[in-house]
């Protein structure tokens, strides 16, 4: 097995698109009150919201642990409604060697890609993060929809 490996899902959401590309790179701290049994924190340390090199990072629960995760935004395309995360500090970097996520957004579709370099092959893939990631969209979904 290689250790670098790539994730891709995608879910079909009731909300447009265009909603989740604007929490993700312009309203990313709205996100803790809309799931804050996932996300409990959010912070922006360098730059502003919804621009290319702003560092962000959240404190989260995975595997039934918090956690932390430092992003970098990386990049944003308006016209394709996609955003991309690096990872660069926090406690999956310690099974990680690189990784970025991007969300991508299609009329009802939203699909995100976890691209990756594992530390070891003893190192899972991130699955639960993915599951992470996709229950995140179903909550913002739900929020939005149910108002």
């Amino acid at each position: 097995m290689g250790l670098r490996g790539k994730l891709i899902a995608k879910t079909e959401v009731k909300c447009g698109g265009e909603l989740f590309h604007d929490h993700f790179s312009s309203k990313p701290h709205h996100i803790p009150n809309i799931s804050p049994d996932k996300v409990h924190n959010f912070d922006i340390h360098e730059g502003e919201l919804g621009t290319v090199g702003s560092v962000v990072s959240w404190k989260f629960t995975l595997d039934g642990k918090e956690r932390v995760l430092k992003q970098i935004i990386d990049a944003i395309d308006e016209e394709k409604q996609k955003i991309t995360f690096k990872f660069i500090e926090g406690d999956l970097l310690e099974m990680y060697k690189a990784f970025s996520a991007t969300l991508a957004a299609e009329g009802k579709w939203i699909e995100w890609t976890f691209e990756y370099e594992k530390q070891n092959e003893d190192i899972r893939e991130p699955l639960t993060l993915l599951g992470l990631a996709i229950d995140l969209i179903k909550d913002i979904d739900s929020h939005h929809h149910n108002k």
